[in-house]
């Protein structure tokens, strides 16, 4: 029989559906979709002279891939805002954008079957560098209206002052 070994994590993954995500210490209403949060290291080859024809590797520089954000088009303008805050139509020369507004720390918090969050991301320095306000209609379709922002991002951190929650057991009786 093989061993048995301890766990302090539940045994299900978590579910991809159940998130929030929050800018300005508010919620972002209706966010239905979030690309996934990558980060890549650059590869650096070197060899020294006298090696025979392998390379040795080196981390190099680390880039963060944007993140997308969907949802239904409604009329909450946090998106419009935001990415408006970047380039205003018309603005005048020297009035474009100032980094203070456009700039933001993002919050995605995913949760549990028991709606207790328990990952936590922080996105620093974000700014909208894509945004698709109305997306293409079409009289003969039967879908909801998306739009979506990018977010250019110059790093995230998990948040590790989150601790695993205690999942609360419910009891079934007959």
């Amino acid at each position: 029989m093989p061993p048995v070994l301890a766990t302090t994590t539940p045994a299900d993954p978590y579910k991809n559906f159940k998130f929030l995500v929050l800018w300005d210490q508010r919620t972002v209403a209706a966010v239905s979709k979030v690309t996934g949060l990558k980060r890549v290291t650059e590869v650096v080859r070197h060899r020294s002279g006298g090696d025979p024809s392998s390379s040795r590797k080196s981390p190099g520089r680390t880039e963060y891939e944007p993140v997308t954000l969907e949802r239904g088009v409604t009329f909450d303008t946090a998106f419009d805002q935001w990415a408006s805050a970047v380039w205003a139509f018309q603005a005048g020369l020297g009035r474009e954008s100032s980094p203070a507004n456009f700039r933001k720390t993002v919050t995605i918090e995913l949760y549990n079957d028991a709606g207790q969050a328990v990952q936590r991301y922080f996105l620093y320095r974000c700014w909208v560098s894509e945004y698709t306000p109305l997306p293409e209609l079409d009289a003969n379709a039967n879908g909801i209206a998306i739009q979506s922002i990018k977010l250019e991002n110059e790093g995230w951190k998990r948040d590790e002052a989150l601790t695993p929650p205690v999942e609360p057991s419910f009891s079934f009786q007959p």
